[in-house]
């Protein structure tokens, strides 16, 4: 279809359709969010390894008064927040479309958006199609005014009276132009940028949230860093409201992956998930395969390998885990290396997605769980397969970021960062062996303790520990003991649920290891664990004994 019968069906039918629910099956959702930025991205003049394009008809369940197709140059910018771009606006009433060069209003301060429009309407000479007044015309929506304030230059079209496809392209080719002009007249020259550190990293994503407003140690960053460079599927748990779902969002920001360029994406579970086809699509009764919204990740990750991309499932647990995203989990152990790059099995058949589906190493899926009366309980299958991190601890009193607190600005940082170096324990053993000899004693006392429950762990537990660990060591992000005792709170005390003798007598054992003494009994205390060999297991192990002796059943779980 021609960009002119697109544009054309939008300004038709939009009105009509505000009117209802917003949602995904809308044809004015479709055609903003997917046909239009396809079909520009198959324009010649828009190379996709520069320029990102992205539709939007609303959020959150709300439409947009003036919906917007934007094409931006990664070199300026990847988020409609911030920058300038070129940018489709249509006006609130649709009777017109503007082609318009326009800048973020979110976070351009007032002063740099009229400096950038003076400068860009420098470049325009008089005479051209293009118009560098301000007589833009949206809406009288608070939105609309802003867009209007925001725009350097424009071309006007009527829904009466839309122009050829012809023509819009040619208008689009030199808009492109000045776009192109005025950023190579003001961006440095594109240059690789320098290759973070492991604590380089940490300290900027850090730096970031905590700029944010969120309170988490720098310690507890490296831990989520680390985390999902062992294993792309991690699990966050916790009470609600604790910024599970925001942790992730600003870490993938604070790396160049926003929902506006496609690489952090948020998947709300729903409880009626049955099985994978909710989360990687079907087929219809037409025979057309519908990808599900993981599929849409994945496919525009294997086209941009060198870029991470995050995906949050939100309350994962809400519908069984295992019903829904089994699939994933075992292409997950597939991984392999093959040629010096990793691979898997087909996530996939041509059969059903018209093309073998593989899962690309750069897709890392975290699952933000409560647990409550609503959610479904883990299975060991799905534990094993994760680091399963808590976070509980509330600072309500952090309002550093109130006071003036520099903003920190996000980094392009490519897959690399991220990247596994060790899939087997062999590649981890060749680097570090010393490393693997330490933990495996150590996993082996503790699989003595647990073998009683037949809640000892495996190979793949244990290989990823060491991955962990040794990671962890080339970053010189924490003391050994300090990791270690992550790696316990996340991939061992998570696997322990009961309410018999054996469990007790295993969890006291767990503690003498981890505190050093052995629990009186007593355990409606506070417990001063700063001397613990590793205090976070140990308090949490303490937590467990008090559930046990106050309700007969413990949990890693309860009160998460």
């Amino acid at each position: 279809m021609s960009l002119h019968d697109l544009f054309r069906q939008v300004m038709a039918i939009y009105e009509q359709e505000k009117r209802e629910k917003l949602s995904k099956e809308r044809r004015s959702f479709q055609l903003v969010t997917r046909a239009i930025p396809e079909a520009l991205k198959a324009l010649p003049f828009l190379p996709p390894d520069r320029y990102v394009v992205k539709g939007s008809v609303g959020k959150s369940g709300n439409w947009a008064a003036v919906p917007w197709v934007a094409v931006m140059d990664q070199q300026v910018t990847d988020s409609t927040q911030r920058g300038y771009y070129i940018v489709y606006l249509f006006s609130e009433d649709m009777r017109r479309l503007y082609l318009t060069l326009a800048q973020g209003v979110t976070e351009t301060p007032r002063e740099e958006m009229e400096r950038v429009k003076r400068d860009i309407r420098r470049l325009i000479l008089p005479g051209e199609r293009v118009r560098t007044d301000d007589d833009i015309r949206l809406g009288e929506s608070k939105r609309a005014k802003d867009y209007e304030r925001s725009v350097a230059a424009y071309i006007v079209y009527s829904f009466a009276d839309l122009p050829s496809d012809d023509q819009l392209v040619r208008d689009l080719e030199t808009m492109t132009g000045h776009y192109r002009q005025y950023v190579e007249r003001t961006e440095p020259a594109a240059s690789p940028a320098p290759a973070l550190s492991y604590r380089g990293a940490v300290e900027h994503i850090h730096s970031y949230i905590s700029a944010k407003g969120f309170y988490y140690t720098k310690e507890e960053v490296a831990n989520l860093f680390l985390s999902l460079k062992t294993k792309p599927f991690v699990i966050l748990c916790g009470i609600s409201g604790t910024g599970k779902t925001k942790i992730v969002q600003w870490l993938a920001e604070s790396v160049g992956a926003t929902e506006d360029n496609g690489r952090f994406t948020l998947i709300p579970v729903r409880p009626d998930w049955q099985d994978g086809s909710d989360l990687l699509g079907y087929v219809d009764i037409k025979g057309d395969f519908k990808p599900g919204p993981l599929t849409n990740v994945i496919i525009e990750a294997g086209k941009h390998p060198d870029k991470p991309y995050f995906v949050v499932l939100d309350e994962m647990n809400l519908a069984r885990v295992e019903h829904y995203f089994s699939d994933v989990l075992s292409v997950m152990e597939s991984r392999r290396w093959e040629d010096g790059r990793i691979t898997s099995s087909r996530l996939l058949p041509r059969e059903t997605a018209r093309c073998d589906l593989f899962l690309p190493p750069n897709v890392y899926i975290v699952g933000t769980v409560n647990m409550d009366e609503t959610t479904h309980p883990f299975s060991k299958k799905v534990l094993d397969r994760a680091n399963t991190i808590e976070f509980n601890r509330v600072r309500l009193d952090h309002l550093d970021f109130l006071r003036g607190l520099p903003a920190v600005a996000p980094l392009s940082v490519g897959q690399e960062l991220f990247a596994a170096r060790y899939l087997h324990l062999k590649d981890v053993h060749a680097h570090c062996p010393e490393l693997v000899e330490t933990v495996t004693k150590k996993l082996v006392e503790i699989n003595r303790i647990l073998m009683p429950l037949n809640a000892h762990i495996g190979y793949r537990v244990r290989d990823e520990i060491c991955f962990y660990l040794a990671y962890n060591e080339e970053g010189k992000l924490m003391e050994f003991d300090e990791a270690f005792d992550f790696c316990l709170m996340q991939k061992i005390l998570p696997r322990l649920s009961g309410s018999d003798a054996r469990l007790e007598t295993a969890l006291k054992q767990l503690f003498v290891l981890c505190a050093g003494f052995e629990p009186d009994g007593d355990y409606s205390g506070m417990l001063d664990v700063s001397y613990a060999r590793y205090p976070k297991s140990a308090e949490k192990i303490w937590q467990m004994l008090r559930r046990l002796e106050d309700d007969g059943f413990t949990s890693f779980w309860l009160g998460a």
